[in-house]
């Protein structure tokens, strides 16, 4: 995996998204859907996005016994060296899928119609993009397999690795559990700032699903500056400015994020296909657009709490 430090006018220049309220706006009947279905999500939702009431829950996670992933994983690294670098900087980029997995799952992609824009009516194989852009007459801007990835078992081998278990239990604690698998393709469309917010593109933003969280993020192909990398902030997970506290809002501007953690705190992740890291989603990140070529990206998310049988992107929950 190769990061870059990004200069702070580049990503000034792709993070403007429109107004914040347009922003939370559209993420509204999903608030309410969790409320309704949960109403202990009400006070993580108010509470996990300061710092007192994050530490007094990471303070009340039970303490997993140390595990080693064994001979069974296929990775390379280790769940110290993983943990460690999730402490102090919130991301570890020391993943790397064997060539057999990554390949099978860009097949799999391939032949496998996605749903355009989170919408399932907007149905379309990632090869004919530009095709189905024209016959539903609007841009397309990320392509989502949802619950169909369940049926490529490469994707399956990777959400049962040991390796990625062990880092999520010793880092969240013992009641870790997987909750998600999501594969989707990101395409270099002009997208309209309303797709752009859908997508939490092009926007520094930390993700509020949880007390406690992890993700980890495969390229599935190879991944550089003109393929929509991933953009990170080291050191975002463990202190917040009191104005990013208390707010609704997730997402802030570039230049408010870059001044206080420093322009040198933020990575962008490229890499060749199948390379991967894992970040601690309260710390601010993005997705940006692809301008050259489509990004195929693979995410497997763990959480502590009872996951919800629906999720704001409509991938499939796994219990």
């Amino acid at each position: 995996m190769q990061t870059m430090s990004s200069p702070p006018q580049d990503l000034e220049a792709v993070a403007r998204s429109g107004s914040r309220w347009k922003r939370m706006a559209v993420r509204i009947p999903t608030y309410l859907a969790d409320v309704r279905e949960n109403p202990a999500w009400l006070p993580m939702f108010v509470l996990a996005r300061t710092m007192p009431g994050r530490r007094l829950h990471w303070m009340l996670a039970r303490k997993p016994k140390t595990m080693v992933a064994g001979d069974d994983t296929m990775f390379d690294a280790t769940v110290g060296n993983a943990v460690s670098a999730l402490k102090s900087d919130g991301i570890f980029t020391g993943l790397q899928l064997p060539e057999a997995i990554h390949r099978e799952i860009h097949a799999f992609a391939l032949k496998t119609p996605c749903f355009g824009n989170f919408n399932r009516r907007l149905e379309f194989l990632a090869g004919e993009q530009a095709e189905a852009e024209k016959r539903f007459g609007r841009s397309l801007l990320s392509g989502h397999l949802f619950e169909r990835i369940l049926e490529c078992e490469a994707a399956l081998k990777i959400q049962r690795d040991p390796l990625l278990i062990a880092i999520a239990r010793q880092y969240l604690g013992a009641q870790a559990r997987l909750i998600t698998t999501r594969v989707w393709w990101s395409f270099p469309t002009e997208a309209t700032e309303a797709d752009r917010r859908l997508a939490s593109l092009d926007k520094f933003h930390f993700d509020l699903d949880d007390w406690r969280m992890l993700k980890f993020f495969f390229n599935i192909n190879e991944v550089d500056e003109g393929t929509g990398p991933h953009v990170f902030v080291k050191g975002s997970h463990q202190r917040r400015m009191l104005k990013h506290q208390y707010t609704l809002l997730v997402g802030h501007p570039a230049d408010e994020v870059l001044d206080y953690y420093g322009p040198d705190r933020a990575v962008t992740l490229t890499g060749p296909a199948g390379s991967g890291f894992v970040e601690d989603p309260f710390g601010f990140h993005m997705g940006t657009v692809p301008t050259k070529k489509p990004r195929l990206m693979m995410e497997i998310g763990f959480g502590v709490s009872k996951p919800s049988r629906r999720r704001f992107h409509g991938e499939p929950i796994i219990r």
